[in-house]
């Protein structure tokens, strides 16, 4: 017989009630109202993003990379084991309560990966960080970009204006990053669209779905090759 859940703790939000349910020793859920946001034993989409956003520098030097999302903590996890020990990652959470419950009792999850030496959490709008570097550009740009967000890319993403996966978004990105960095984005299904704009940016893509059988994810990754003279984007 299944246990039953039991709330850890909820907090208010804009979009209604945020919830962080247990049952068991590691089985969690994060939930906001009736929707499951995400779940910690299913997981395999996160951990293939983190993997594939930085699978390019396991021999750089000095990479930085830039998070957008915490989440359980999978993805920021499968960044680190990817990455060498010098470099830098920046974690863009909105909320500083999905913060401390990384902390807390999602840590043991990930081995405590928020609070590895290399991890940097901004509480804040990942799509701000983003429009911020690539206006600074210099040596605050990324080697990679990896959007882990409950809401991915989807058939009614506004092309243009939509502040994460629009045509304007994608420049930003594109600023952002140093040549040939990558962008690595979670889907909850492939959308045909998204990957058309980014290959209209300059990017070579291919998607993954991780897994075999049921739901399965997709896992959009975006080489940058070449560099492309942009300017200063703050959109």
């Amino acid at each position: 017989m299944a246990q039953p859940w039991k709330t850890i703790e909820s907090i208010t939000t804009d979009e209604g009630l945020l919830e962080l349910r247990q049952r068991g020793e590691r089985d969690f859920l994060i939930m906001i109202g009736s929707q499951v946001l995400m779940n910690s034993v299913s997981n395999r989409s996160e951990v293939v993003l983190g993997q594939l956003g930085c699978g390019h520098l396991k021999e750089s030097a000095h990479p930085r990379v830039l998070v957008g999302g915490l989440g359980m903590g999978f993805t920021l996890k499968a960044v680190l084991d990817t990455l060498p020990a010098s470099a830098q990652v920046v974690v863009a959470e909105l909320n500083p309560t999905v913060r401390e419950w990384c902390r807390g009792p999602l840590a043991a999850l990930t081995e405590n990966a928020v609070n590895d030496v290399r991890v940097t959490v901004e509480i804040g709008d990942v799509a701000r960080r983003i429009r911020r570097t690539a206006v600074d550009g210099g040596d605050s740009r990324f080697d990679a970009i990896v959007l882990d967000l409950y809401r991915g890319p989807h058939a009614k993403t506004h092309h243009s204006d939509d502040p994460l996966y629009g045509s304007r978004a994608i420049e930003n990105m594109r600023a952002a990053l140093k040549p040939c960095g990558v962008i690595a984005v979670w889907g909850e299904n492939y959308d045909e669209s998204f990957d058309k704009r980014l290959r209209s940016a300059g990017f070579t893509v291919t998607t993954e779905r991780p897994g075999r059988g049921g739901l399965r994810h997709a896992v959009f990754v975006a080489h940058l090759k070449q560099s492309k003279k942009t300017g200063k984007h703050a959109s």
